[in-house]
């Protein structure tokens, strides 16, 4: 029996990916010939990849080239209000509706990220796929489509919130207590620990922000 190889990416998702885990950073311009050497595909499909993206205003033009796009102040606070509403909602939804199986992997997901403490980037794609485990116990997929629409425009912060001194320890026990709720089958806990966890991480990523311009 021969093995079964994985599906390879195609060159849309495989720029998506490396924006959203920092390969490439706001402002750093994507180049069609280094991108299909780097994801071993031809030009063409890593072209129409990149047009898909520009439509998607996850790329923007600077003269000829297309660049990762950043946004600014208003812009991070007007996702942030959506943000905020669909995830607060997506723990109502899993308090109601996940399973008893879904709410261990929560708990384990919890108790295992605190290994990672020491490690913002790690700590950092821990947190998504935390998220996308809350987004998937809703059992609403277009509540899922939409949170991922809002989750590829979080890839342009620059910054994350956990790389302020001490956020990781405390986003962790926020989890803890986003939890808490999804267990007791509280839902309007649940709404309201998501929503606070949202909130506390925008001032952080804020504040953030503001330390770095002063620097820069």
């Amino acid at each position: 029996m021969k093995d079964v190889k994985p599906p390879q990416k195609d060159a849309y998702s495989s720029i998506l990916e490396a924006i959203d885990v920092g390969v490439y950073r706001p402002g750093d311009r994507l180049v069609e010939s280094d991108l299909a050497e780097r994801f071993g595909m031809s030009r063409t499909p890593i072209r129409e990849a990149l047009q898909r993206l520009e439509t998607q205003s996850l790329l923007t033009r600077d003269g000829r080239s297309l660049i990762v796009a950043s946004l600014d102040h208003n812009q991070m606070a007007e996702l942030y209000v959506v943000r905020t509403e669909l995830e607060g909602l997506a723990a109502r939804l899993a308090a109601r509706h996940a399973t008893e199986e879904e709410v261990q992997v929560l708990q384990d997901m919890v108790h295992d990220d605190r290994a990672l403490l020491d490690d913002p980037s790690a700590l950092a794609r821990a947190n998504r796929r935390f998220h996308k485990q809350i987004h998937l116990a809703s059992h609403n997929r277009f509540l899922v489509q939409q949170l991922d629409l809002v989750h590829r425009s979080m890839a342009l912060m620059a910054t994350t919130s956990l790389a302020a001194q001490g956020r990781g320890e405390i986003a962790l026990a926020e989890h803890q207590a986003i939890v808490d709720a999804v267990t007791q089958r509280n839902e309007d806990a649940a709404y309201k620990a998501l929503r606070d966890h949202i909130s506390v991480a925008f001032v952080t990523r804020l504040k953030l922000d503001s330390m770095a311009k002063d620097q820069g």
